[in-house]
């Protein structure tokens, strides 16, 4: 891999250039003063949390989104400027998810990418089919021509939307996560596929890609984006950093390099948590919520949608609870994928629960891995409100060896209370603000003496 070309001179036609662009959702800021540019055959990719603007630019590129300010080009020209039928021969995108209703043919799903190039009535051309068959020859999906979409695993469906995408034979790709949804060998596939891609034809790419590690693997330039600022731009080597991750995702990692590359990549520890942060917040709380695979989802919106502070713990991350309360912005102990929880994520957990004026129980699954959160528990059950919302028999979610069991009937025996439906969380975390808020009792007036 390459280093990032030079910053291009302004005079330059680009593939992209956004100056000072800003969005908004009715009052909320998506982006804000954002500058970015994409030369030809560049691979570019947008990173950062959940929320920080990366699909609001790609939409913005698209021509989807108005700019609220600023000015954004699609090879020179404003994008206002130029007509859908224009920009769909300029720029080809890739989705993260596209849901199919029904089941073309895998060459006639391709075909879809020829329809800005022929009239209301025109049958297809000569160059049509051959940039089909091109298409379909490159992504290594010619065999599967005829069968039908559906039938595709899910790594040849993403070949298939980069092939239709590639048959529209246009000088700039957009891609939003493509690889989201495959296993780490389809991942390497689909993007080696598009770095070749921008080799070979001089296509420029700009993707929006969670995985920083891929992301420093296949790009030449990483622009960095937090709460709709741009943080950073440029080589993934001079870019990602321990601090990098620590400040925009509030994630303790350490830095290594690939030794046969000189490719930096990062081994993340766990969510830093910032006591400060967590007592400054406005609204009623801390609410802790313990949980995990998806059990505290629901209850962190529920919470966040009602203006209390929340956070959570401790959790691994790709867990659906940890995702959620990133895109929330909730502070959280995240441990690594399917290991036990260390005893620094555990610190940073009791840091949590320290600061709760009220504890949420969510009905997760109790296993080996994270049976650590119960035990750590029970030291508060006598110092602040624990809820146990809305339990599912134990004995169903104990896969510990009946320590899980033993744990719950603990914190029973400490004091939690069940909560069986949202109304009656409503209205406990009510009474607990309520009490929050009565005025303290004058003390009585010392005595006189006569």
């Amino acid at each position: 891999m390459t280093d990032a070309p030079s910053s291009p001179a302004t005079s330059e036609i680009l593939p992209v250039r956004l100056r000072g662009v800003s969005v908004r959702y009715d009052h909320r800021v998506a982006l804000h003063e954002v500058d970015l540019t994409v030369s030809p055959g560049e691979f570019v990719v947008l990173a950062g949390p959940n929320g920080s603007g990366k699909t609001t630019l790609l939409r913005v590129i698209l021509g989807f989104l108005p700019v609220a300010e600023g000015v954004a080009e699609l090879f020179g020209s404003r994008l206002d400027d130029l007509a859908v039928r224009e920009r769909a021969r300029l720029v080809a995108w890739v989705p993260q998810d596209e849901a199919v209703r029904d089941d073309p043919s895998v060459a006639e799903y391709v075909r879809y990418g020829r329809y800005p190039y022929r009239g209301r009535f025109e049958t297809e051309s000569a160059e049509d089919l051959r940039q089909v068959r091109g298409a379909l020859e490159e992504l290594d999906l010619a065999d599967r021509a005829h069968d039908g979409l559906l039938s595709l695993s899910g790594g040849e469906r993403q070949r298939a939307v980069l092939a239709r995408a590639l048959a529209q034979a246009t000088p700039l790709l957009l891609l939003d996560e493509p690889t989201s949804h495959l296993d780490i060998g389809h991942q390497l596939d689909i993007l080696e596929r598009v770095r070749l891609l921008s080799r070979r034809r001089g296509t420029a790419v700009l993707a929006a890609l969670h995985d920083l590690n891929l992301a420093a693997r296949f790009a030449d330039r990483v622009v960095i984006l937090s709460r709709g600022r741009k943080y950073d731009d440029g080589p993934p080597r001079d870019v990602l950093s321990e601090e990098l991750l620590a400040r925009v995702w509030g994630v303790s990692a350490d830095l290594r390099r690939d030794p046969r590359s000189g490719v930096p990549y990062l081994l993340p520890h766990h969510r830093l948590v910032e006591p400060a942060a967590v007592r400054s917040a406005p609204g009623f709380g801390p609410v802790h919520v313990v949980g995990g695979g998806g059990a505290a989802a629901p209850i962190l919106r529920w919470l966040v949608d009602r203006g209390y502070r929340a956070t959570t713990g401790a959790l691994h991350l790709l867990d659906t609870d940890a995702e959620t309360a990133q895109l929330l912005g909730l502070p959280m102990a995240v441990e690594l994928p399917f290991a036990p929880l260390g005893e620094e994520v555990r610190a940073a957990h009791r840091v949590l629960l320290g600061h709760a004026q009220a504890i949420v129980v969510a009905p997760f699954a109790i296993g080996p891995s994270n049976l650590a959160n119960l035990t750590d528990l029970e030291p508060y059950a006598g110092q602040v409100p624990v809820y146990l919302f809305n339990p599912t028999p134990i004995e169903s979610r104990d896969f510990a060896s009946g320590e899980g069991r033993r744990g719950w009937e603990k914190l029973r025996s400490g004091g939690a209370q069940e909560l069986g439906s949202w109304a009656a969380l409503e209205a406990a975390l009510h009474g607990l603000e309520a009490g929050r808020r009565l005025p303290s009792r004058p003390s009585p007036p010392a005595a006189t003496p006569t």
